[in-house]
């Protein structure tokens, strides 16, 4: 497998952390459906996923799972390359073996092959919803997994939960020929991207578009389109992007969210996300929706 992100995508179906990038090799499968037998290991410590060298390039590792058995037991996800996977938190102070090397899914540019990169986001999401769904929410008593898939069940109240996938608006803004960016004084220095944001009770998305970029810039937009979307594990979001056309309004920060926004050309664009984002595929786009003042 190659390693590295591709320098462009067919669509924001084939972004990074989305299934597609991945479903040559994975499929998914509920916890309960281990067939047994070994298999390979996705090793997740926080952001950082561990590989080995193979014939082909870097992959999962097989066999004998070189983590010790902790607090939390291997969870069968599915089948990666026809065998079984299972996923595995490595805990901190966990030496990790010369034979294996580690790579965090948030870098600039992971060098990771694709799938693997892709299939750690699910990883990553999977231990989120296991790790926030231990108890119900509306009795407290210990949730277990549903037969066949990936909802729990509380036995105590009869309630059944599913996993939680967040809803969030990302939007590329046009005006004339120039395009909205935003900087969050919590970003890498001098970086800059797109307004986002979670949507709301009662909004449809183009409705959470539009109220997140007034609110956060003071910007008025209409004819909001729906462009792609894409699996964001950090921890569990479907950010869902936008392209907007600038109605009125001078920039006017909101300042509890952002440091600094501006207005500008292609090719006078600062440091902007990296290409494992569908901020960046948007902003790589912003050329097909701009047009002269």
């Amino acid at each position: 497998m190659k390693i590295g992100l591709p320098a462009s995508y067919p669509s924001p179906v084939e972004l990074p952390f989305n299934t597609a990038s991945c479903a040559e090799h994975f499929q998914l499968a509920a916890p309960d459906r281990d067939p047994g037998g070994e298999g390979f290991w996705l090793l997740l410590q926080g952001n950082r996923v561990f590989t080995e060298p193979g014939k082909t390039g870097l992959q999962l590792p097989a066999g004998d799972c070189p983590v010790a058995a902790g607090k939390h037991p291997p969870l069968y996800i599915g089948q990666w390359q026809e065998r079984p996977c299972r996923l595995l938190t490595v805990p901190s102070d966990w030496i990790q073996p010369a034979q294996l090397q580690s790579e965090s899914i948030m870098a600039a540019d992971p060098q990771l092959p694709l799938p693997i990169l892709s299939l750690a986001g699910i990883g990553r999401m999977i231990l989120h919803w296991e790790r926030s769904s231990r108890h119900c929410g509306y009795c407290g008593a210990p949730l277990t997994h549903l037969p066949g898939e990936w909802g729990k069940a509380c036995d105590t109240c009869n309630n059944h939960h599913h996993p939680r996938i967040h809803p969030c608006v990302i939007g590329l803004v046009v005006r004339g020929d120039e395009i909205l960016l935003v900087r969050k004084p919590e970003w890498s220095d001098g970086r800059f991207g797109l307004v986002a944001g979670f949507v709301e009770f009662g909004e449809c998305l183009e409705e959470a578009m539009a109220r997140e970029i007034l609110e956060e810039t003071g910007i008025r937009v209409s004819n909001v389109r729906y462009l792609g979307s894409q699996c964001w594990p950090f921890p569990s979001q479907l950010m869902t992007g936008f392209v907007a056309d600038y109605v009125s309004g001078e920039i006017v920060l909101q300042e509890d969210e952002l440091e600094a926004a501006a207005w500008y050309r292609l090719d006078q664009l600062p440091t902007i996300p990296p290409r494992r984002s569908i901020a960046r595929y948007l902003i790589d786009k912003a050329g097909d929706y701009l047009h002269s003042s």
